[in-house]
């Protein structure tokens, strides 16, 4: 420390530039700091830190060390971190909103409990102030260190943190024994105070299953929780406006992550590989087979490989469900409202004016039972305009002023007595897509200037290379952590020595399981762990990329 010390005094008015001199590792009494890359200029992005705390001064209880728990524990500690330091805006970690990810900001290595931060090394214009510098580093970081060691950290919270995460876990874990997709717990909160403040809101009415249902989960710590079951199969989210429809199935999305204790979602779950799909204007497609929804165009045109750049919004979220299916999701999250309409359905008088032959597309309507029965993969819909899914449900849930009620009798019985002259549309079997082949090359970050480009602006753009992707329909992105996780596994991918890569979806996996921090050479600290769902649904909007069908 005394040697920071002397280094920022010495330093003391110069040129921005010779921060530069303070590279490097210091010994403090209770902690190790390590500089590992001072900005350029006061306006660069901020200078990158880390604090290494032995393990006997870190004083972990043992069961936070591995499995979730750790996990959960190093979420905890990055939270601790970031409320330590808030009142010094130039020092930062990313510590997250309400979901528990699996974060670079705290990572336990073989010499201790690894805290990743940056810095905005103080200046005024370009010259050094380093006695500020010193103040920071010398003195409010290690008062922010001492806030995670015994005494300081409230060890009950942590011991809170870490049930909370581990019961999610565990329930998550029983829905395929029980053939469920999804849970949501009574006592459940799960509207949000606003668009951009995902905190709950505030005098919410609580969730509560109808008994016809409900089933009761086990958990560690909860004990036994009873909750609303959503089973393998067709379900239907029905219900006025206003009524709670798309915030349940926003609950559901969002449900294959962890949540934080008080989120009001923490009990809420939904099997890991569940994809949201929707109608995408304006997206590319790449060498996919919309057949099964798409066929017999005009002048024959082929869409077994079909590419296109400019996708209507029928064709963008045929290719979401054929991509989610290669990826091998187990279960499909659908909202009418943002669901393309003639992809949905086609009624009976459409179907008299305009007939099959001159109708490419196969609407959802009339696959969702061959998704289900021939390929297994369940699908959870909100629908509020249409009944013609009524027949094809095997549960209907009406929300009425937020609450659940069962009413797939009623549905059904409805079906029955109003069934109409519409023709099932369905041209051949449903099949599950091949899956295509990727040239890594494709993937490379660099642009025609030869250096790596990439850049994230929140959930909603990924700048890679001479790309800029479009995420804002990949609605399972949570954190811009991720965004930056799912673009160094790009890259990773790119340094393959394969010429054609198969199964891409694959490939991804096996990095996202392996030691995935790792991608990296520089040890940053601001990277969450995507799912391969969202990797693979940035690469398929990449417009460079090249994909073409398997076996080809």
């Amino acid at each position: 420390m005394q040697k920071l010390q002397a280094a920022l005094q010495r330093i003391d008015g110069k040129g921005y530039k010779a921060y530069r001199d303070i590279e490097g590792e210091y010994a403090f009494d209770a902690f190790t700091l390590v500089v590992d890359h001072v900005q350029a200029d006061p306006y660069a992005a901020p200078s990158r830190l880390r604090v290494i705390l032995p393990y006997d001064l870190a004083g972990l209880p043992g069961d936070c060390v591995t499995g979730e728990r750790a996990r959960a524990a190093r979420d905890y500690l990055a939270r601790c971190f970031r409320r330590a330091v808030r009142d010094e805006c130039a020092m930062a970690i990313d510590a997250g909103a309400q979901t528990v990810l699996d974060r670079t900001a705290v990572l336990f290595t073989d010499t201790g409990v690894e805290v990743r931060f940056t810095l905005g090394l103080p200046a005024r214009g370009r010259t050094i102030l380093g006695r500020q510098a010193a103040t920071l580093l010398c003195r409010r970081l290690p008062e922010a260190v001492e806030a995670l060691r015994p005494g300081q950290r409230d060890d009950e919270a942590l011991a809170r943190h870490c049930d909370t995460v581990e019961d999610q876990v565990v329930l998550r874990s029983q829905l395929a024994e029980r053939g469920l997709v999804a849970f949501v717990a009574d006592g459940a909160v799960l509207p949000r105070r606003s668009g951009v403040d995902d905190r709950p809101l505030q005098e919410a009415i609580a969730f509560e299953a109808p008994d016809a249902l409900a089933v009761t989960l086990e958990a560690p710590h909860a004990g036994p929780v009873r909750g609303l079951a959503i089973a393998s199969g067709i379900t239907l989210i029905v219900g006025g406006g206003f009524h709670g429809k798309s915030t349940l199935l926003r609950a559901l999305e969002l449900g294959v992550y962890d949540h934080v204790p008080g989120d009001g979602r923490e009990r809420v779950v939904t099997e890991p590989s569940a994809v949201k799909i929707r109608a995408e204007d304006g997206r590319a497609v790449h060498a996919l087979d919309l057949s099964p929804f798409i066929n017999h165009l005009p002048y024959g045109k082929s869409t077994e490989a079909f590419d296109t750049a400019l996708a209507s919004g029928s064709t963008s979220q045929a290719a979401a469900l054929q991509e989610a299916l290669e990826l091998g999701a187990g279960s499909l999250l659908v909202d009418e409202d943002t669901s393309a309409t003639n992809f949905m359905i086609r009624d009976e008088r459409m179907q008299a004016l305009v007939a099959k032959r001159d109708e490419p597309i196969t609407p959802f309507v009339d696959r969702i039972r061959e998704l289900r029965d021939r390929l297994g993969v369940a699908t959870v819909l909100v629908m509020g305009g249409s009944g013609d899914y009524f027949a094809h449900a095997d549960a209907v849930i009406q929300m009425h002023d937020y609450l659940p009620r069962d009413v797939t009798a009623e549905a059904h019985r409805i079906a029955e007595a109003h069934a109409g002259q519409r023709r099932e549309e369905g041209e051949r079997d449903l099949a599950a897509p091949r899956p295509r082949v990727l040239q890594p090359r494709s993937l490379d970050p660099r642009t025609g200037k030869g250096k790596p480009r990439v850049k994230v602006r929140g959930v909603d753009t990924l700048v890679y290379g001479e790309d800029e992707v479009d995420l804002r329909a990949v609605e399972q992105l949570v954190d811009p952590s991720q965004v930056r996780g799912v673009a160094r596994v790009l890259a990773r991918l790119a340094e393959s020595d394969e010429v054609w890569l198969s199964a891409p979806a694959d490939a991804v996996a096996r990095l996202l399981e392996s030691d995935w921090t790792g991608l990296t050479a520089r040890p940053d600290g601001d990277l969450a762990r995507p799912r391969t769902a969202e990797v693979m649904a940035a690469l398929n909007r990449l417009r460079g990329v090249r994909l073409r069908a398997g076996g080809g």
